[in-house]
């Protein structure tokens, strides 16, 4: 991904975030030759994260998809994947600029994670990449639901849930907060972004704040 040198975030904790918030990744990887790559939204929680890299390397996600997708075929262990997070982002108006000549842009929060896969064909490893995806969520943007109940519903349908891990090699975050306009603009943008019905716009403002 091309970031120029103004919307690189402040340091990897940023990626993290956006990350950790958005968690329904598109995974990405080559198709046959001649045709266009696979892409599959999948399910990404971190296993481990490296928080000294600058770029993530040595980072570990998990995610899995469905087996009858013939994205999980192809996949195969060392091939080379890209998960994209979409985060927080709104269109600017340039009435908001208050100057012509002007043009509309888009604010935008993004983190692009290059990695080996590796595939998960241990039943339990299975199992536990399900179960620590209930965990992560559920402690995240659920209602701390119990799952000991549905651990037997699990083992059941684990047969058609191919997991595996995403050895990560690096990764490039963009974070397009009007940093290229003077403080009086970008604290116009702000100010309309926090007054916006839509709640992605209201993240943005947040963001750029802490940007200031």
């Amino acid at each position: 991904m091309f970031v120029p040198r103004f919307y690189r975030p402040p340091d990897s904790s940023w990626m993290i975030e956006i990350i950790k918030d958005n968690p329904l990744a598109l995974l990405t990887s080559n198709g046959p030759p001649g045709d266009v790559p696979f892409a599959t939204h999948v399910p990404s929680i971190p296993e481990s994260l490296d928080t000294e890299s600058a770029d993530l390397s040595g980072s570990v996600l998990l995610c899995h998809l469905n087996r009858k997708n013939p994205h999980w075929a192809a996949l195969e262990d060392g091939d080379a994947v890209l998960l994209t997070f979409t985060g927080p982002h709104g269109y600017v108006t340039p009435a908001v600029y208050e100057y012509t000549p002007s043009a509309p842009t888009w604010n935008f929060t993004s983190v692009h994670v290059r990695g080996t896969a590796q595939r998960i064909d241990s039943v339990q490893e299975t199992l536990e990449v399900v179960m620590a995806t209930v965990r992560a969520y559920e402690s995240r943007f659920g209602s701390d639901w119990d799952m000991t109940e549905s651990i037997e519903y699990f083992r059941k349908i684990l047969t058609g849930v191919g997991a595996f891990r995403v050895q990560v090699t690096g990764a490039d975050g963009m974070f397009k907060l009007s940093q290229e306009q003077n403080s009086e603009v970008r604290g116009r943008v702000q100010r309309s972004f926090t007054e916006h019905p839509n709640p992605d716009c209201r993240a943005v403002a947040g963001l750029m704040d802490r940007l200031r």
